[in-house]
């Protein structure tokens, strides 16, 4: 009996069920863990170890596709999350397939068996943060301290009440008051992780933060929710002045330099006639 057909095909089976397994991981990485952990307790949604014990593969499916519709039928396990969550009702996955819903439940029964699951999460500190903490988020805010990671800088896209003279960039959302929105530095920690937005998912997925950097940014963030307020756009203001300003005064320059040439040249032929008149 030829066994080689036979070896050849369990090794293409084997490599097609490792890459579904690397699939879903990553899959897991970029879409949940900013809501979710595998043992590391709850953020915006619930810890996921031993989820399929809790629940029905086929209710936890259905969930998975479409969040809204189960809660919209008025199921009471859906109203529960829905309530433990703070009435946070989990998005729409893009890309979501029955498929890729198995494969997500398979790698949480999986995750779940092992001592520490690679998803237990960012386990952040409880202690008071320090006066030198919150400069060092600042500086990592601002650019001033570059990315281990080569990411660019939060400013360039976001921007917080007063944190330069001329603000930040205005392509994401104002983040004076993050911290609460995001209700604490856990869950916050997990977002600068991996943040789900697709902007930030894409920008990140090659430039992770550090933890050493995640640290100082949430105590940057907490101080800025205690300070209160948001954005005031004042630096917008002056920006918008500053730019006025100088259009006026480039165009008064333009003015006294075509008005020197244009004498100059009224001279010349002025005298060019007087010339000819003699």
């Amino acid at each position: 009996m030829n066994c080689k057909p036979l070896f050849l095909f369990a090794c293409v089976v084997l490599a097609a069920s490792a890459a579904r397994g690397q699939d879903a991981a990553d899959f897991f990485r970029q879409n949940c863990v900013s809501c979710h952990t595998v043992g590391g307790g709850r953020l915006t949604g619930p810890d996921l170890k031993n989820v399929t014990q809790r629940q029905s593969r086929e209710w936890l499916i259905e969930f998975i596709m479409n969040p809204q519709a189960v809660i919209n039928r008025g199921d009471p396990y859906a109203q529960k999350l829905l309530q433990e969550a703070r009435g946070v009702v989990m998005p729409p996955i893009s890309g979501m397939t029955r498929e890729r819903a198995e494969a997500l439940l398979a790698l949480l029964d999986a995750e779940s068996q092992l001592p520490k699951s690679q998803f237990v999460g960012l386990q952040m500190s409880d202690r008071p943060f320090t006066p030198n903490d919150v400069a060092l988020g600042r500086a990592i805010f601002l650019g001033e301290r570059p990315l281990a990671n080569g990411g660019p800088a939060c400013l360039s896209c976001h921007t917080v009440k007063a944190v330069a003279p001329l603000g930040g960039g205005r392509l994401g959302p104002d983040l004076t008051r993050v911290y609460e929105r995001l209700q604490g530095r856990k869950n916050l920690g997990a977002w600068l992780v991996a943040p789900a937005t697709p902007v930030m998912a894409t920008t990140f997925k090659q430039h992770a933060l550090q933890p050493e950097e995640i640290l100082p940014l949430v105590a940057f963030f907490e101080d800025a929710a205690r300070q209160g307020g948001q954005d005031d756009s004042a630096a917008r203001l002056n920006f918008f002045l500053l730019g006025l300003g100088g259009a006026a005064l480039a165009l008064v320059a333009m003015d006294a330099v075509w008005r020197r040439r244009f004498r100059s040249v009224r001279r010349a032929l002025v005298e060019n006639a007087r010339r000819l008149a003699r």
